[in-house]
């Protein structure tokens, strides 16, 4: 589940930019989402096969750097370089999590989303002075597009279903945040969800926040450096090693913001390679 971990650090950056308007650029992700989850999948063309590649290869940097974020707050540069050689070594190995355990980790995060959203829901929310501004068009849509990666499902089965899902939760989250916390203070680091428990009156439960955050960025990191590895180099060759690379040192030296551009920039281009896909399949029926 791509969200879990994700939503963490793209809240962060779409208050930054955005301020209260990144609620609008979360749900222009999620309708997105939606009305996109029924495309076909990417092809075999070396267009397709790279986009889809270097998208997910973004996606593993933006998993390592919450990894690190939250989990080692003290080295978080090298906790997530750490994990991408995990991750990297363990596919080459061969590790690929059950279909049965990925089923289990998402419920378990969608739990905990859920109770985020209640505690949030039934505590007095920090006063803040923050006005709603205008509307920045330019800062919804980037918080829109660094937001859509994360919202797309990755099972082909119920994935329309899949997909409003997640952006109903994405857009829940993104309420109880701005509303407890202003986009000031959400906006203020990559770790604001961590303020968001305190300004809860949740401290206590910062040590579950960070088996939470294991639980989403570690599987993910996985899967989609997998699939990444698979789409641009099946045959696991030096270009796999080179894409290890070079997530490695994004995870080291790129900023949050740089890595979620780049993976939504993907994201935006997958979704229009896709739709090509669509548009001549039916042409030729």
């Amino acid at each position: 589940m791509r969200l879990g971990g994700g939503l963490l650090v793209v809240l962060a950056v779409g208050a930054a930019g955005a301020g209260y308007w990144v609620l609008a650029g979360v749900v222009l992700a999620a309708i997105a989402a939606g009305v996109t989850a029924r495309l076909p999948e990417l092809g075999e063309t070396q267009v397709e096969r790279w986009t889809g590649g270097i998208t997910r290869l973004a996606l593993v940097a933006v998993q390592a750097i919450v990894f690190g974020a939250y989990v080692v707050p003290a080295q978080p540069a090298y906790a997530a370089a750490g994990l991408v050689v995990v991750v990297a070594v363990a596919d080459f190995a061969g590790l690929r999590l059950p279909a049965t355990l990925v089923r289990w980790l998402t419920i378990v995060l969608i739990a905990a989303a859920v109770v985020l959203i209640v505690l949030c829901a039934v505590v007095a929310p920090v006063v803040t002075s923050s006005p709603i501004a205008a509307p920045d068009v330019a800062g919804v849509i980037v918080a829109a597009v660094v937001t859509l990666p994360f919202l797309l499902p990755v099972a082909a089965d119920r994935v329309t279903l899949r997909a409003l899902t997640l952006g109903g939760l994405a857009v829940l989250v993104t309420i109880v945040a701005l509303v407890q916390l202003g986009p000031d203070r959400l906006g203020l680091s990559a770790t604001s969800i961590r303020d968001l428990l305190y300004a809860a009156d949740a401290g206590q439960l910062q040590p579950l926040l960070t088996v939470v955050v294991v639980l989403a960025t570690v599987p993910a990191a996985l899967t989609t450096y997998t699939d990444a590895r698979e789409r641009y180099a099946p045959d696991k060759g030096w270009l796999a090693a080179a894409g290890a690379v070079v997530t490695l040192a994004a995870a080291l030296f790129a900023t949050p913001y740089a890595v979620l551009v780049v993976a939504g920039l993907g994201t935006v281009l997958e979704l229009v390679l896709r739709a090509r896909r669509y548009r001549d399949a039916h042409a030729r029926e």
